[in-house]
């Protein structure tokens, strides 16, 4: 009875389901490492121009779901390193977990809560935070170096402390990935993170020392193979290294093949990537 208890509260912290069939990956083209590794089928006119009604610009309705937006407020959080302004989707006190996206170059705050860009997967997770009771943060930052750094870090510091009991998890775009890579090694709040995820991001060899290696923080990369950008053989060569160094790291990668820079925002099963690092908790 203790054991179908304790499952029961486990499956109850997993995210249910919302538009999975909209959002399932087309094919699995090959896998590797036990599934760790995946190579996602990825075909730009059914999956940009079959999904939007104007493509790159705005998905059909029926990926889209407005609900969310009765759950979103703009934020100025106050925190040691000063006001970081922020959109925030969810409960902002004892959420169930939280997800904080960071941008890329010329991105903004608001990118990561456009319901209608990127086929609408921005949107759908909107609506797996509110659905779940947890909380999606999209905050602005002054750069990709040391003060970002700061004030993600006190970012992630506020938010543990108005959800102490919720996993944490950076996903970062593109650029974004060099302050997931610093908040990782910050001895202040690496440790704290439950998870990273890179979408179309870059690679970075002092992660090895970091706080979050040392302690497993699970990754999670989903990379296009014709990225021009952050080249996909070097990603590639980094989740190999992180499992040769610790052969039990919780690590997965997704390769969409014949995706560009953008696909992994659009393409990537936020349901998936969630679930996973929650399981790995």
């Amino acid at each position: 009875m203790l054991f179908m208890s304790a499952v029961s509260a486990f499956a109850q912290k997993l995210l249910s389901p919302f538009k999975d069939n909209y959002f399932a990956y087309p094919a699995i083209l090959g896998s590797a490492d036990n599934g760790d590794y995946k190579i996602v089928d990825y075909n730009e006119m059914r999956d940009i121009n079959g999904r939007d009604a104007v493509p790159e610009k705005r998905a059909k309705d029926v990926y889209v779901s407005l609900r969310a937006r009765a759950q979103q407020k703009e934020v100025a959080f106050q925190t040691s390193a000063g006001r970081v302004k922020s959109v925030a989707v969810g409960k902002l006190k004892n959420a169930s977990f939280i997800v904080v996206y960071l941008h890329g170059r010329g991105g903004n705050r608001f990118q990561g809560v456009n319901d209608f860009t990127f086929g609408g997967n921005f949107n759908r997770i909107k609506n797996l935070a509110s659905s779940n009771g947890g909380l999606y943060v999209t905050p602005d930052f002054k750069d990709f170096a040391a003060t970002g750094e700061a004030q993600i870090a006190a970012l992630v510091a506020e938010l543990k402390a108005s959800s102490p009991a919720a996993p944490l998890i950076l996903a970062c775009g593109s650029q974004g990935g060099a302050l997931c890579w610093r908040v990782a090694a910050n001895p202040r709040v690496g440790d704290q993170l439950a998870g990273l995820i890179l979408l179309g991001s870059l690679w970075d060899e002092g992660f090895f020392k970091s706080p979050a290696f040392k302690k497993k923080v699970p990754v999670f990369f989903t990379h296009g193979s014709r990225d021009p950008v952050f080249p996909i053989d070097r990603q590639e060569a980094f989740y190999r290294e992180i499992r040769k160094r610790s052969p039990t790291y919780p690590v997965q990668f997704r390769r969409f093949e014949s995706g560009n820079h953008g696909t992994p925002i659009r393409m990537s099963d936020w349901r998936e990537m969630i679930n996973w690092i929650l399981e790995n908790q």
